[in-house]
């Protein structure tokens, strides 16, 4: 009896087939929008309140690549967008993401081609672990990636070296 409740114990804790029935939705305006949604009104001596205002940029946001997800290991809806800030940094956005839960799922990007098998998109740059499975998501890009080397946003489970949906960003 003990053993049972060994093993089923490390199947709970390691595959956590439970996640597979637990939605976590996030829902992230994109990244210049936050920081002036951020900014609240703050009031003068006299009570009146002050608006921020915007911030003047050099240039606005640009998206540099754009794809739809296909599902892999599961079904995986939505669209991955690669977007260069008006400060030059890059982040990868996930609109309206409709995946599985699992454990240890992180965004990648991949120069392998989204057109691989499921299991074939092990050389990858790890953008974070997936903040929900359901949603939209911002995940920012270390500084100095060379972009035009990547083809592919992934839905990536680490634990079991598979990804879940795959977007072509070439």
């Amino acid at each position: 009896m003990l053993a049972v409740a060994a093993v089923v114990a490390f199947v709970l804790v390691y595959f956590q087939p439970q996640a597979l029935f637990i939605n976590h939705t996030v829902d992230e305006p994109l990244p210049a929008a936050a920081a002036l949604a951020s900014a609240s009104p703050s009031a003068t001596p006299s009570g009146n309140a002050v608006v921020p205002q915007p911030v003047a940029t050099t240039r606005p946001e640009q998206t540099l690549a754009r794809g739809e997800f296909r599902s892999l290991e599961h079904h995986t809806t939505g669209v991955a967008l690669v977007i260069r800030l008006a400060d030059g940094s890059a982040v990868v956005r996930i609109e309206n993401l409709d995946t599985s839960n699992g454990p240890d799922v992180h965004v990648t990007l991949s120069p392998t081609p989204s057109t691989a098998g499921d299991r074939d998109y092990g050389d990858y740059v790890d953008l974070g672990s997936l903040k929900g499975n359901r949603g939209n998501q911002n995940y920012s890009v270390p500084a100095g990636t060379d972009l035009s080397r990547y083809r592919s946003v992934v839905i990536w489970c680490k634990r079991f070296t598979v990804g879940f949906g795959v977007a072509p960003i070439a």
